[in-house]
């Protein structure tokens, strides 16, 4: 037996199994020992990964309780201007886009006939009140000759539309010459100054304004200009679906930029200021179970040196205005807080501040078109 596994492995066959395996025993042992000899190498510490990221102070500011809204402007005197009666347009007394007051001549229709009604109607009631002094005539016949004279003015005054208040009239509907039926659109008037908007108010809030309260204006249609006017009526119902009351306010409007119909962002004040701490929106991480902040402070590591560590608090987060959010618990005004890279951060991380980046942190800010 011995004889055929002499025969079967030879001695040159012998040396390379030997040989092959001492390698695999050296890859083997390379692949176990090589982590534990890098680890052991390594200086104290080197193992703990320091991040990098930027900070800002956590600071008292006084803010303005406001009531934010998104309101529909109208104008306090406004309608479509209409004949009423039929006739044929004989004079425009306007120019389209132009302000006109209260009696100016708008549209004139052919008013012949009616003049000449009237007139006769106006002499027969002026020989009437020269009889009915000396009893010529029964008080009957002057009261008939009275109302008639009266109608017939009445038919020409309607013949002859007018501005009915002060404002802005619109692009014509008709022209000189044509024909126009009764309750046909001419023109448009609307009072732009001052001017109305209205907007909603859930019940809930309500009780924290009243008419007299001031509130500014703003619109996409007048970038970086606001309006102030104050409230002036709410209706006595509420909503039944949604709540709200509807709230109106009188603004004004001297240059007249703001016009019926715009949307509009109406801000109300609610009180007195108050301080809160505030920060940048993108200090919070927000979590379904709540809302934390990493705040850096000075801690003792593993190698016995004083560093710079993340502390995660959790805080509750208040009303928010433009970059920055209110912290009403979890934070004092001498913490020094994470604002930017607090997402690979975990409890207890080594961290190294660098504020040469300035993140956006302005209660107001203005957009800027690129």
């Amino acid at each position: 037996m011995s004889n055929g596994i002499t025969s079967y492995f030879t001695p040159r066959m012998i040396k390379m199994l030997l040989i092959v395996g001492g390698v695999l025993v050296l890859v083997f042992a390379y692949i176990i020992l090589a982590p534990i000899v890098k680890y052991l190498m390594m200086p104290k510490g080197a193992f703990s990964q320091v991040q990098t990221v930027s900070t800002v102070q956590a600071q008292k500011t006084q803010w303005q309780p406001q009531l934010r809204s998104v309101g529909t402007l109208h104008a306090v005197e406004g309608a479509d201007l209409a004949s009423e009666v039929a006739g044929l347009v004989t004079q425009i007394g306007f120019r389209a886009g132009e302000d006109v007051h209260a009696g100016t001549l708008l549209v004139q229709l052919r008013d012949d006939y009616e003049q000449a009604l009237a007139e006769q109607a106006l002499q027969t009631y002026k020989r009437y009140a020269a009889l009915i002094k000396t009893h010529a005539i029964s008080q009957s016949d002057y009261d008939a000759a009275s109302a008639a004279m009266k109608s017939t003015q009445a038919t020409v005054d309607k013949k002859a539309i007018r501005a009915p208040y002060d404002g802005r009239v619109g692009i014509r509907q008709v022209d000189v010459g044509q024909y126009v039926n009764a309750g046909q659109v001419l023109v448009t008037l609307q009072m732009l100054d001052p001017i109305d908007v209205d907007f909603q108010v859930d019940q809930q809030q309500l009780s924290q304004i009243k008419p007299g309260d001031t509130v500014t204006l703003t619109s996409d249609a007048t970038p970086g200009q606001s309006f102030s006017g104050s409230i002036t009526a709410f209706d006595p119902k509420a909503d039944p679906v949604t709540r709200n009351v509807h709230v109106r306010a009188s603004v004004r409007n001297p240059q007249k930029k703001l016009l019926p119909g715009m949307f509009a962002t109406v801000v109300t004040n609610l009180g007195a200021a108050r301080p809160f701490i505030t920060l940048p929106q993108t200090a919070i991480v927000y979590n379904p179970y709540g809302d934390t902040v990493f705040v850096v402070t000075k801690a003792r590591v593993a190698d016995g040196t004083e560093q710079l560590v993340a502390e995660q608090r959790f805080v509750t987060v208040g009303e928010t205005r433009g970059d920055q959010v209110a912290i009403t618990s979890g934070l004092s005004p001498k913490d020094l807080v994470v604002s930017a890279g607090q997402l690979k951060l975990k409890n207890g991380a080594q961290v190294v501040v660098n504020n040469s980046v300035k993140l956006p942190n302005n209660p107001a800010p203005t957009p800027v078109q690129q």
